[in-house]
């Protein structure tokens, strides 16, 4: 038989972990015993994840973190390592998606906010927390990338552009982390029922219908035939951090229901994103 997933007694770090994918992963590390600390810059949301793990009987503990800001990165990485002197888990997870328009519609503002949150983010924590988790004799690291970040999709120059170079630094970082006892790897979620994926605080109604219209119709031409649920994402996250995955780094995991190994007959122009 094999064991079950078991993090008790690991320290985990999990940004953007207010909503969404974030916060599913939050819930997911709680549940298997760790204690989950809850980077998040919407202090709000934040704190809800937090109560609710603790509702439900886990450990988890909200600071706040702003992934574009070195100062909050380190007061919030410090805040987590100060409960047992070490830092297990890092679930580098926060992320905006922009917006979509042609290249040479792009402008240069959000280019770097997407850039600067979605790759540099990942680059920023993730060097803040690696003297941690090298103490810890165990750490394991998680980003959080796309499939967007596999293969190009209509007008999302800065996403795609992130979410590859994600991908890379994963390797990368999997290089240099292995021999200092950090294991390295990245999910790449598909078509995800998650906060980002709705957007309705940045769209109007009717364009938000409209698009979520789309992803359901693009989502169903894949061989699963859906969009995933947070939760499918976050089981696969709670297992690469786990003793169950250690011989695993730098893989790259796609979670898309099939997305990425056929090709998308879908020809709607519209940003799907996950």
């Amino acid at each position: 038989m094999l064991p079950t997933i078991d993090l008790s007694g690991r320290t985990a770090v999990v940004t953007g972990a207010g909503s969404g994918i974030g916060r599913a992963i939050a819930i997911a590390l709680a549940e298997a015993g760790a204690h989950v600390t809850v980077a998040e810059r919407d202090p709000v949301t934040g704190e809800r994840t937090a109560a609710d793990i603790r509702a439900y009987g886990g450990e988890a503990t909200f600071v706040p973190c702003d992934v574009t800001d070195r100062k909050s990165i380190d007061a919030a990485i410090a805040s987590a390592a100060a409960r047992t002197g070490a830092i297990d888990i890092l679930v580098n997870n926060a992320g905006i998606p922009g917006k979509s328009a042609p290249i040479d519609k792009f402008e240069d503002e959000v280019w770097d906010a997407v850039i600067g949150v979605d790759l540099s983010g990942v680059f920023r924590v993730t060097r803040a927390a690696v003297p941690h988790l090298e103490r810890s004799g165990r750490g394991a690291i998680v980003n959080i990338a796309s499939t967007f970040g596999m293969f190009g999709a209509p007008e999302n120059a800065a996403y795609a552009a992130a979410k590859a170079g994600v991908i890379n630094l994963t390797r990368q970082n999997a290089v240099d982390l292995g021999p200092r006892g950090v294991r390295v790897n990245a999910v790449c979620p598909g078509y995800v029922d998650n906060d980002m994926a709705k957007r309705g605080d940045t769209m109007t109604p009717e364009a938000a219908a409209a698009r979520w219209a789309t992803r359901n119709r693009l989502a169903a031409l894949q061989p699963l035939g859906r969009q995933a649920h947070t939760s499918e994402i976050a089981n696969v996250v709670r297992f690469l951090v786990s003793d169950m995955a250690s011989f695993m780094t730098g893989a790259i995991v796609a979670v898309d229901g099939g997305c990425s190994a056929t090709f998308n007959r879908g020809s709607e122009v519209q940003e799907t994103r996950s």
